[in-house]
């Protein structure tokens, strides 16, 4: 019997040496030239990324009401490249001030305070970039868990400039997930996740999102029970020039003497009220949405919530 070849570590989308490249080619190329090239980069990316562009075709469909026109599936991409260059500009040291949306006073409390906390976002906008803007205004650490990949110089570099208050918990083997949760969860950091793919979560549960029940990664509301520590939301857009807006949820927290169903109830209210506040963003701007894979299940499709 043959031995099978081991798996090949994922990777982002492009060459090894594209991140680099598009950096270098920033810093040496007028933004007069730079700009129509890098459309054409993503023209050749919408024609040669077959899936992704499936799955754009029907999260647009869903969003807008209608199948969308090839114009605004390339905008969906290039929209996606612009918000990749912004994050490779701040690897660059470019300077991204980031404001408070309105409502985000809790978030804006929770950087003052020094509480660590668990924190969640989504594959919106900027959103990637907040946990390297975070750990650099606020000189605390930030564990952020995400899977491995092998080609994000992005992640380098915005690594080496946070000063090494940027960490990352790999969840590429699920076995050493949880010991390096209870690792980070020992120090006076915080805990970053993204809460909108369902490929590594171990609970899920369903709420209103795009016109249906969909399923939805529920676990960092089971690790603020186990570890004791509130959940605050945000997300991050693009605002003018080259700042972001900070858009966040209260801060949820068990109660003195609260059951755990109860808590659960509370999270269950409180997760709902986030993703209200993300479809009203989508709506906004339906192009702040990068998860260029199956939009999450609806309920009656997927069967009952793990």
């Amino acid at each position: 019997m043959a031995t099978p070849l081991p798996a090949l570590p994922p990777r982002n989308p492009g060459p090894s040496w594209g991140y680099r490249f598009l950096r270098t080619a920033d810093v040496l190329l007028p933004e007069f030239v730079y700009r129509p090239l890098r459309a054409l980069g993503t023209a050749i990316a919408l024609v040669a990324m077959a899936p992704q562009r499936r799955h754009s075709r029907a999260y647009l469909t869903q969003i807008l009401g209608r199948p969308p026109t090839p114009r605004e599936v390339f905008r969906h991409f290039f929209a996606f490249e612009e918000t990749l260059m912004y994050r490779l500009r701040v690897a660059n040291g470019r300077h991204a001030p980031c404001r408070y949306a309105a409502g985000s006073e809790a978030f804006r409390a929770w950087m003052d305070s020094g509480e660590p906390a668990l924190l969640g976002t989504m594959h919106i906008g900027v959103s990637d970039t907040l946990g390297f803007q975070l750990a650099a205004r606020s000189h605390r650490d930030i564990f952020l868990v995400r899977q491995r990949v092998g080609n994000s110089h992005d992640t380098e570099a915005l690594t080496a400039r946070s000063g090494g208050r940027l960490r990352f918990i790999w969840v590429n083997d699920p076995r050493d997930l949880l010991f390096a949760l209870k690792d980070a969860a020992a120090t006076d950091g915080s805990i970053a996740l993204q809460c909108d793919r369902l490929e590594f979560s171990a609970r899920t549960e369903s709420f209103r999102f795009l016109g249906a029940r969909r399923l939805f990664p529920f676990t960092i509301y089971h690790l603020a029970l186990i570890f004791d520590r509130p959940v605050i939301f945000s997300v991050g857009v693009r605002d003018r020039g080259h700042c972001s807006r900070l858009y966040a949820s209260p801060r949820f927290a068990r109660l003195p003497g609260e059951s755990r169903d109860l808590a659960l109830a509370r999270a269950r209210a409180h997760f709902q009220e986030f993703l209200a506040l993300v479809e009203g963003l989508l709506r906004e701007d339906p192009y702040r949405w990068f998860n260029f894979l199956p939009l999450n299940p609806a309920e009656s499709a997927a069967g009952p919530a793990a």
